[in-house]
Formats: structure tokens, C-alpha cells, sequence
């Protein structure tokens, strides 16, 4: 098993903020494979966004939120299948409704046990975390969009078809201008490209730049990313111009029919050069990966 040199992936409870009325983050403190969980509440109802790597996180974000409600009904939705968004999800099960997109409650029946044990390499303190999960299956799926009313609040869960994954999905808190994006958005490092051909193929960068550039356009008052800080619009459009110039960048240099690594090398240093603050350029040479597959040429 592989060393592993990050904190530990573990929830910290300490570490909520209030957005807003009734709507609270745990905050994911820049920690990998720990990410931001929101609890959203209405009148009668509290809606969790995601679990957390494993029973032992989703057992305190449970506790937490069972605390939170005060009585009032749980629900919980994922923003995708990757492990640190849904694989605490089963702790729920009996305490909480759990409703996903039919293409994320797919992508966790298929590849839910080959991400686990991949995962559970990473190293003993991913593994520990990961030890006794079961991958959840869903109690309700939608196609197109669900409206889940919290009393007084109505929550939307948005598909966007396939991007970061096949599955993923927005949730947005249209009363207070709030949007959970998953990893289509993170803060503060570069986009996670899970390209692992043959294995895992469904990233598209393409639609990805679709998806972002529309989200960007809502400019809603409060977003909150999968990994980083929260923050407002300026986040989407910050994705939306690093998928762009990472596609560009990219398909310029295969137009001139350079070699991959190549393009994966040049590209990684400019990326670096443009957002030297920035967390995790591993991912840099993944995306370029990605992008080459999906050069025209290729596609042709």
C-alpha cells in the first residue's frame, strides 16, 4: 500500500459556516479527499449534500445533522459518486431519504466497488477511513431535475449530464442565490480530471466547459465548491477560464501533432506559470490526457 503523505481524511465538525438563513458548510479545511458538506433547512425538512470518505466521517456529519433537524425530516443527496462525496451514504440509511440522479445511482452501481478498492490503495489512512463501506443504493432517482421542498424552502437537484463525471448533479437554494457544485467547481487548486483509461473514461472536458460556462452565467450570490473555499460567481467563471485555456492550450499543441507528452509537459508548466498559488497540479497532465482524446481529430 502507498504512502500517504496528506492529513488525514477525516470531517471536521468544528469547522461550519453559516451562508446563510438555515444553511450551514462543513467546511472542508483544504484537506484531500474531505469535502465541503452542506445541511440545508426548511420548516419541516433538512436536506444533507454530501457524506463525507466512509462510515466513520458519515457518522459524525449524521450525528450533526440528526442534531441540526431538531426533529425535522432528513434527506441527503450526493453531488456525484466519487468517494469522499458518496460513500458514507448507507450510514444514512433508515435516518435519512436518500435521492440521486438516475445517472449517478448508475455510476455507483457500476463503478462504486472498482473506485473502492482503488481508493483503498491510496494509503492506511484513506483504507481506514474506507473500511466496512458499502456502496449505497439510492432510496429514489429522478431524470431531468427534482424539486424537493423543505417547508417553506425548495431545493433543486440539477443533472448536468456528463462532465467531471457521468452523474453529476448542482443543488441550488434558489431563495437564498446558494449553488452546491460539486467538483465541477473547486477553490483554489486545479480541476480533478478522473481520466484512468481503460477503466474510467467518462470525464469529458468538453462538456465540462459547457456546463461550467452555463453555471457561470446564473452568477448565484453564494457557491459552494467540492474542494476549497466558498465563494460567489467569480469561482465559476475562475473553472470556466482554466477549462478553457486548458482545452485550448491543449489542442493547439496537437494541431501541430506533438506528442502527447509533450503537450502534457508544456501545458503543465504553463498552467503552473498562470496559477503558481494554486493546490494539486498532478491533475494538470490528467486533463491534457483527457483533452487529446477528445482533440477534433480524434473524435473525427
Amino acid at each position: 500500500m502507498a504512502d500517504y503523505p496528506f492529513p488525514d481524511p477525516v470531517v471536521e465538525i468544528a469547522n461550519v459556516e453559516e451562508v446563510a438563513r438555515d444553511l450551514v458548510v462543513i467546511a472542508n479545511r483544504d484537506v484531500d479527499l474531505v469535502p465541503n458538506i452542506g445541511v440545508i433547512g426548511g420548516t419541516h425538512s433538512v436536506l444533507v449534500v454530501d457524506t463525507g470518505l466512509g462510515p466513520r466521517n458519515a457518522e459524525k456529519v449524521l450525528s450533526f445533522a440528526s442534531e441540526y433537524a431538531r426533529g425535522r425530516r432528513l434527506y441527503l443527496t450526493t453531488t456525484h459518486f466519487h468517494p469522499e462525496h458518496a460513500f458514507g451514504a448507507h450510514t444514512f440509511t433508515g435516518a435519512a431519504t436518500y435521492l440521486v440522479n438516475t445517472a449517478q445511482a448508475e455510476d455507483l452501481a457500476t463503478k462504486g466497488a472498482g473506485y473502492l478498492a482503488m481508493f483503498t490503495q491510496l494509503g492506511e489512512p484513506v483504507a481506514r477511513e474506507l473500511d466496512s463501506t458499502r456502496i449505497p443504493v439510492p432510496d429514489l432517482t429522478y431524470d431531468g431535475g427534482y424539486e424537493l421542498d423543505l417547508g417553506g424552502r425548495t431545493v433543486l437537484l440539477q443533472p448536468t449530464g456528463r462532465a467531471h463525471s457521468k452523474g453529476d448533479q448542482v443543488v441550488t437554494v434558489p431563495d437564498v442565490d446558494v449553488m452546491f457544485t460539486g467538483d465541477l467547481a473547486e477553490a483554489g487548486q486545479f480541476a480533478i480530471f478522473p481520466w484512468f483509461p481503460p477503466h474510467d473514461t467518462d470525464v469529458s472536458g468538453i462538456r465540462w466547459v459547457e456546463v461550467v460556462k452555463r453555471l457561470a452565467e446564473q452568477r448565484p450570490r453564494v457557491v459552494v465548491p467540492g474542494h476549497g473555499d466558498v465563494g460567489g460567481a467569480r469561482l465559476l467563471a475562475d473553472v470556466r477560464d482554466y477549462l478553457t485555456e486548458l482545452r485550448d492550450e491543449t489542442w493547439l499543441r496537437r494541431d501541430s501533432a506533438m506528442a502527447e507528452e509533450t503537450v502534457a509537459e508544456e501545458v503543465r508548466a504553463l498552467m503552473i506559470e498562470r496559477h503558481p498559488e494554486w493546490r494539486l497540479p498532478e491533475w494538470i497532465e490528467r486533463g491534457v490526457s483527457c483533452l487529446c482524446a477528445e482533440h477534433p481529430a480524434e473524435m473525427a
